[in-house]
């Protein structure tokens, strides 16, 4: 029988895995061999393995979209291995770095004008993907802020919903985020990170920077209210599943949430990992969001509870609120109603902001 850690990952994200672009058999198939916690990362990485071996005898075979599927769940199946695994910092560095790779051969094949971007922080450097809607001339771009445990090398979906609809895609690593994690702890003003990126993007004439907008989830559903609230470039901001004050949900979080936030923010265990947790909060912040806010969540969420993300939509003087009764943290068992609702919203406050 597996181990807590495996049954509770399991319970916990098995729709985000499937909604992200794991396949569902594939996911059962590989955690059903799976008994201890110590051996999540290897299971996974075994089978990155078996998708790396098929997209290079694509790319051998000249099949070029084969061999950017491939490489893409090998990205996944990398990055998931390692997104709460917490139990060796090399082998998890390793890990990231490897998705990373796959992720840009991904690019590659299935949207060569895919473009990486780096900006400078104090202390590290941030990292984002940088997509484009084929024939625009200057799209509206939407900004994509991870939570806790996700990175840009989970949003290729993700990003699809918004290109479809004629926004380009910046995906980004933030503090404690990804390959940004390693140099950089959480912090609480991300808007400092937001900033950082969207200098760099300054003067650029493929996509309209008088029309931005961001879209967070889980711990994103914070980063994104919060920089709004300080960063007028943002014309429009959505928060999924989004906390309201992330200290107060401490106790009742996951014990692996709870790890993967001690390493990520740099605590020296418990104490201090609450105490950083309690600096996440939209208390006193969400009132000076301007900006159109959309704020969607489950009501089945066993993570983030829904009335916490209620509760920034009715500060925030723009605020709307959509809760979805049968959806889970992040939505990610209803896909297919959460990723055309936020992403048409967005779609329609940029095209208002022209």
């Amino acid at each position: 029988m597996a181990d807590a850690r495996v049954r509770a990952a399991i319970e916990h994200w098995a729709p985000r895995f499937v909604a992200m672009g794991v396949d569902y058999n594939q996911f059962f198939r590989t955690t059903a061999r799976i008994e201890r916690w110590v051996q999540w990362l290897d299971a996974w990485c075994a089978v990155a393995g078996e998708h790396l071996e098929q997209a290079r005898a694509a790319e051998a075979a000249g099949r070029a979209w084969s061999a950017g599927e491939a490489y893409l769940q090998a990205a996944l199946c990398l990055h998931f291995g390692k997104f709460v695994w917490v139990v060796d910092e090399v082998a998890h560095r390793v890990a990231t770095e490897r998705s990373i790779d796959a992720l840009y051969r991904a690019h590659r094949y299935l949207d060569p004008s895919a473009e990486r971007i780096e900006a400078e922080l104090p202390g590290g450097r941030l990292a984002a993907n940088l997509r484009r809607p084929p024939d625009a001339q200057r799209p509206p771009l939407v900004v994509l802020i991870p939570g806790l445990d996700s990175t840009k090398e989970e949003f290729f979906h993700h990003e699809n919903a918004f290109l479809v609809r004629g926004m380009a895609t910046l995906s980004m690593d933030g503090p404690g985020q990804g390959e940004c994690g390693f140099s950089l702890p959480i912090r609480p003003d991300y808007e400092v990170a937001v900033a950082a990126v969207l200098d760099v993007l300054a003067g650029r004439e493929d996509v309209d920077l008088a029309r931005v907008g961001a879209v967070g989830v889980s711990l994103g559903g914070y980063y994104a209210p919060r920089a709004a609230a300080f960063e007028p470039r943002l014309r429009a901001v959505a928060g999924i599943s989004g906390a309201y004050d992330f200290g107060e949900l401490w106790s009742r979080l996951p014990p692996l949430t709870r790890e993967t936030f001690i390493v990520k923010s740099g605590a020296r265990g418990d104490r201090q990992g609450r105490a950083l947790a309690s600096a996440l909060s939209l208390r006193g912040v969400a009132g000076e969001i301007r900006q159109p806010a959309l704020f969607v969540t489950g009501g089945q969420d066993r993570i983030v509870p829904w009335q916490q993300t209620e509760r920034a939509a009715r500060e925030a003087p723009r605020g709307e609120f959509v809760l979805l009764e049968q959806a889970t943290h992040v939505c990610s068992n209803m896909p297919y109603r959460y990723r055309p609702l936020v992403a048409d919203w967005m779609a329609e406050q940029l095209a208002s902001a022209a």
